[in-house]
């Protein structure tokens, strides 16, 4: 799978490889058999595998999941795919209830090694329920790790680790940024929950995770121009949160401002912000910021882009910070 890939393209070889080294692998979703998903992530692997190993389910999502769950207790590996954010709500229930109580309800006896996908958020013109950022609720919920990758290499690796992972696992896909290219390198070189410092600098972190790790490092471009020196930090996993990295690269700049989708309200800046003013309390120079989507549903799709956090946005928090 080396070399410069979309993140489409990665996922799907991911997927692949998953099913060619563990024969107990199998996928679940809506049209992601003959069509090949929404957005062609399965695409031509049920023709190589067959349809008991990718397998068209029924529009019932919480029926997918609920399968998964008896599946992981006969030993299998399942991974599910949700089509939609906004689709994951009716499978709310067995996730948050049976998948991510599973482990503890049976005292450590027994291993959900259930993979569900969901691409999200927005950017990408949709209607009602396709572009939801759902990850402070899933993060807020014990028993399940929760990752999201911002380029090639990491949503080929990623996946992977999610699906060898015995823990269930929320695999947030950055829908909007599915077709952005990338290099995949032959080799994950981090573990599935480390953060990763994908531009030095010295005068302000900026944190972000998924689709706003692009709009960060285009901030911290238009911001050296300046003479403004951004780091930037992508979280890769939401829970657990590497915050060793994130209070070492807060302890070199002094500042910190958290991006996300999400509104900001109980979003997970609130949780970051407030972990790092803990931790970092002497060393910060400025409130930790946050920047993020309104309080409000998310809009038609002719108005999202003043939904979501831009460049613009980004750098007028900065401005605020540096101001202190």
């Amino acid at each position: 799978m080396a070399g410069q890939l979309s993140i489409a393209k990665a996922l799907n070889g991911a997927l692949r490889k998953s099913l060619e080294n563990d024969p107990k692998t199998v996928l679940m979703g809506e049209d992601i058999g003959k069509l090949g998903g929404v957005f062609r992530i399965t695409d031509g692997l049920q023709k190589d595998f067959g349809e008991d190993r990718v397998i068209d389910s029924p529009l019932a999502e919480s029926g997918i999941v609920g399968t998964a769950i008896g599946l992981a207790l006969r030993g299998y590996r399942p991974v599910v795919e949700i089509q939609f954010d906004g689709f994951v709500y009716p499978a709310f229930d067995q996730i948050v209830s049976q998948l991510a109580k599973m482990h503890a309800r049976a005292l450590g006896h027994v291993k959900m090694p259930v993979t569900v996908r969901i691409p999200y958020a927005g950017g990408i013109g949709a209607v009602e329920h396709h572009s939801e950022s759902h990850e402070a609720y899933f993060a807020h919920t014990a028993g399940l790790r929760v990752v999201s990758p911002s380029n090639a290499h990491d949503a080929h690796w990623m996946l992977r680790q999610a699906i060898e992972s015995d823990d269930p696992v929320i695999f947030l896909e950055p829908k909007r940024r599915y077709w952005d290219k990338g290099e995949v390198g032959d080799a994950a070189d981090l573990g599935l929950h480390d953060a990763r410092i994908v531009r030095a600098g010295t005068d302000a972190t900026l944190i972000a995770y998924g689709p706003m790790v692009k709009t960060c490092l285009e901030a911290a471009a238009a911001a050296e121009e300046d003479g403004r020196r951004l780091e930037v930090v992508d979280l890769r996993s939401l829970s657990p949160v590497d915050f060793r990295t994130l209070e070492e690269s807060v302890k070199r700049t002094g500042r910190a401002i958290v991006v996300h989708e999400a509104p900001v309200f109980l979003g997970m800046g609130a949780e970051l912000a407030a972990r790092l003013t803990e931790k970092c309390f002497y060393h910060l120079e400025a409130p930790v910021l946050r920047v993020g989507g309104y309080y409000a549903p998310y809009p038609p799709s002719r108005v999202e882009e003043a939904f979501l956090p831009d460049l613009d946005r980004v750098l007028d928090a900065v401005d605020r910070a540096l101001a202190y």
